[in-house]
């Protein structure tokens, strides 16, 4: 069994800092890439970042400049730094992985429970 627990959200003013970070655990033989999603209220869920296991990383427009995406892969773990935050980005923030349980020669798209982001203006 495979688990994705986030922590790190919040409530920030503007212009503040958030770091996010998302741990897998379980059966896992190998995580290919990791990444974040938002969805604010009423909105659909958007890609804010990704990173492959080799660490190619890619990122929405909205938040290109601000947002830093990183792995540690010795701890199956993905952090989103966020800098500059603007009220725009408040949503609830996921965590998300393509992974490869032991046991399985498929990989499975995992999704953490969410984190809430809210920047006060």
């Amino acid at each position: 069994q495979v688990r994705l627990a986030e922590s790190g959200g919040g409530l920030v003013q503007a212009g503040g800092s958030l770091r996010l970070s998302c741990a897998a655990s379980g059966s896992i033989f190998s995580i290919n890439a990791m990444g974040w999603y938002r969805q604010a209220p009423g909105e659909q869920r958007e890609l804010v970042a990704v990173v492959i296991r080799g660490g190619k990383t890619n990122y929405a427009d909205a938040v290109k400049g601000r947002f830093t995406i990183s792995r540690d892969n010795a701890k199956n773990t993905v952090y989103l730094q966020m800098n500059s935050l603007k009220p725009e980005d408040t949503a609830v923030y996921y965590c998300n992985a393509d992974i490869r349980p032991i046991g399985s020669s498929v990989n499975f798209n995992y999704w953490g429970q969410g984190t809430q982001v809210t920047v006060s203006s």
